[in-house]
């Protein structure tokens, strides 16, 4: 495995596009992880709710469930220029929350990264498809799996410097540093190559192709069914985050700590997803991940710091499997007039009931106690590792494994 680790990632990174876009997601990705956690910590201190503080990441992930009509943008204009675009909105909009001085004022939190979140749908439609193009279909897993090592792994420094800053300087230093990462990265995608097609103007209207195209899709399907009952156990999970850090007697600002553990668990993750993939096949590779987090999940119903942080390095590696093998079995099975289109339904599909799961766990968590909220949680999503293997024909193995040169995005 390791052998195949280091032949396939030298290919991918001298691809200069390749390298461009992931430079990109490691600028901008540093400002967004710092953001997203100080967001939290933020909220909790002016309001002392740890519900509120869980909403942050309902109002974040809450606009995919539009994606199939946001990811639509992606198939009727050239994704270059909008990917541009849509890193010097957020850039423009970030400093409003300077404003926020008060317990009066957190709906304004709310309200951006609502924006934030919509923005960032049309982001991943964008680089999905354009990605797709840039890179050979073969190394589509290899360049997802090092996407996830650089975004998540991010969790090993931006989280814990974002606490840092804001307790040394405050929100507003967060929200500046996240606004001029989107700068930095607006001028990185200016700098692609990546061939494009003519966008299709004609099939703007035609926006439940990509459902179509998913849910026609034999391997397609379960992927993304067992995709979605993940990330919505994940958000259960997520909302019970400064409950258990209640539970452990630290402040609130101790995220960090578990951010830093989970990211490094998905920088390992990353790096052996694509030869993982190529292994194992799409199905099995995410049952596995599934079966991960679910164990993890419950056993933070444990009170104690050590078994915390293992979890947490769990859940960082079991997560990343799930989502590469959804999203790069997408990118292969789907041609590109439609897959910006079916890459954002996708990735609503796997990533909207996340919204769902931190709004039910942010009203559990007042309501429940969080060990036996955890327990049952960890059998709830144990139960769903069955999934991916739903309608996936016995030859599946067979299939993921040669789609990379059978099926070009």
């Amino acid at each position: 495995m390791k052998h195949t680790v280091s032949r396939t990632l030298p290919r991918v990174l001298r691809r200069r596009d390749a390298c461009l876009c992931l430079a990109a997601v490691l600028v901008s990705g540093f400002g967004t992880s710092a953001l997203w956690l100080v967001a939290g910590v933020w909220v909790k201190d002016l309001t002392g709710s740890d519900g509120l503080a869980a909403l942050c990441l309902l109002a974040l992930w809450a606009p995919t469930a539009a994606g199939p009509v946001l990811g639509a943008l992606a198939d009727t204009v050239r994704r270059g220029p909008l990917l541009i675009s849509l890193h010097l909105l957020p850039a423009a909009l970030l400093p409003v929350l300077t404003a926020v001085d008060s317990p009066g004022r957190v709906w304004l939190v709310f309200a951006v990264l609502f924006v934030y979140g919509a923005v960032g749908v049309v982001q991943d439609a964008a680089e999905s498809a354009l990605v797709a193009g840039a890179v050979p279909a073969s190394l589509l897993g290899e360049f997802n799996g090092l996407r996830m090592t650089v975004s998540e792994g991010l969790k090993l420094v931006a989280p814990p410097a974002g606490a840092v800053l804001y307790g040394a300087y405050g929100a507003d230093a967060v929200v500046l540093l996240d606004a001029a990462s989107f700068v930095l990265a607006a001028g990185l995608y200016a700098c692609l190559r990546a061939p494009e097609p003519p966008p299709a103007l004609g099939e703007r209207v035609r926006i439940a192709e990509g459902a179509r195209h998913l849910w026609r899709h034999p391997r397609l399907r379960p992927l993304v069914l067992a995709g979605g009952a993940t990330m919505l156990c994940a958000g259960v999970n997520g909302a019970a985050l400064y409950a258990v850090i209640d539970a452990l007697g630290h402040a609130p600002a101790y995220a960090g700590v578990l951010y830093a553990v989970q990211g490094a668990g998905s920088v390992v993750a990353g790096l052996l997803a694509g030869p993982a993939l190529r292994r194992l096949g799409a199905h099995r590779l995410a049952g596995y991940g599934i079966a991960v987090t679910a164990v993890a999940a419950g056993l933070r119903a444990v009170p104690s710091d050590a078994v915390a942080l293992l979890c947490s390095a769990a859940i960082g590696a079991g997560l990343p499997c799930v989502l590469i093998a959804a999203f790069t079995a997408v990118q292969r099975e789907t041609p590109d007039a439609l897959l910006g289109r079916t890459a954002a339904t996708a990735h609503t599909l796997v990533l909207a009931p996340n919204a769902v799961g931190l709004a039910v766990g942010a009203a559990l968590v007042e309501a429940v106690d969080v060990a036996v909220l955890l327990a049952v949680l960890g059998v709830v999503w144990a139960a769903s590792a069955a999934l991916p293997r739903q309608s996936a024909a016995s030859p599946s193995r067979t299939a993921d494994r040669s789609s990379s040169d059978a099926n070009p995005a």
